[in-house]
């Protein structure tokens, strides 16, 4: 086999995937030990030998161009796999290390995702957590996260979906508000009720509440003079202090049932839902620190 990469470009590789992780010549340099100068002249020598640029550079930031960020997966992924095979190779236990950058809405975030991640850490303490609890839906290459879990994902051929559950709707609100107004029995009702609105975050659109009458699925766009956009949550927390009728997942309000802080309406009308899925890019050789939380999480989902 004839010798491709010597030891100055393995290092370069190196370098530039450290660049690339942390979005900085400065961050990677401190990272590795060496100047900034010694990073930039590192990327520069790879840039050369490609003929392609890898970064988009500025006087603030530095981002990967579209190939920079294909070759950034596949660079990535080789040093994992070379690193894995000398573990294997000199008896040790892989462990998987390095920085896990997780997207979640602030619904699933909350309830599901966080309370989780003292448990995964304990299992792979090498593995430093970041988690964006955010209900903006992030670019996973251009912002360089691992995985993301999203609503109603959109099919995209370039990343994996994994299903983890279908999140039940209801429809809640406070004790002090049904005494108030009266209790729906019909979806007829929510005419004549306060209804707390929820806006998409990515158009603004109002959400409209999902329902199964006689078999037959129906979509209602509600009314009400309460409006919430960004965090779903901000919805629960008024139905809680008796501002009306709300309609959420029943994972976020399962304790203020069984607290009585809030109560479930219309539940002849119920059962419909949205899938959840944990999104990551397809890659055939997976980062440890992905394959193992992809792993966790669909362990405890199922």
């Amino acid at each position: 086999m004839q010798r491709q990469f010597d030891d100055v470009l393995l290092g370069s590789i190196e370098l530039f995937c450290l660049a690339a992780e942390a979005g900085s010549f400065t961050a990677a340099a401190n990272a590795a030990g060496v100047t900034p100068a010694a990073v930039s002249r590192s990327i520069a020598r790879l840039e050369k030998r490609l003929g392609a640029r890898l970064f988009v550079r500025s006087t603030r930031s530095i981002r990967l161009t579209e190939g920079g960020r294909e070759y950034f997966e596949q660079c990535r992924a080789a040093l994992h796999q070379l690193a894995e095979a000398e573990h294997k190779l000199t008896g040790e236990q892989v462990q998987p290390s390095g920085t896990l950058r997780i997207s979640a809405p602030t619904t699933y975030g909350h309830h599901r995702l966080l309370p989780l991640l003292p448990g995964f850490r304990a299992r792979y303490p090498l593995i430093k957590v970041e988690a964006h609890i955010s209900n903006r839906n992030i670019d996973l290459h251009e912002e360089n996260f691992d995985v993301a879990i999203r609503f109603r994902a959109q099919p995209d051929s370039t990343m994996v979906a994994r299903h983890l559950e279908d999140a039940k709707l209801v429809v809640v609100a406070s004790p002090a508000y049904l005494r108030r107004a009266g209790q729906p029995l019909t979806l007829d009702d929510l005419a004549r009720h306060e209804c707390i609105q929820f806006d998409l975050p990515s158009s603004g659109r109002q959400i409209p509440w999902l329902f199964t009458d006689n078999g037959r699925e129906k979509e209602i766009l509600s009314t009400g003079n309460y409006s919430c956009a960004e965090d779903v949550l901000a919805g629960v927390t008024l139905a809680r202090a008796g501002a009306g009728l709300f309609q959420t997942y029943g994972f976020v309000v399962e304790k203020d049932l069984a607290r009585g802080e809030l109560v479930e309406v219309l539940q002849p009308y119920a059962g419909r839902s949205r899938p959840v899925s944990l999104i990551y890019p397809h890659a055939r050789l997976l980062p440890s620190r992905v394959r193992a939380f992809v792993e966790f999480i669909v362990e405890r989902a199922t």
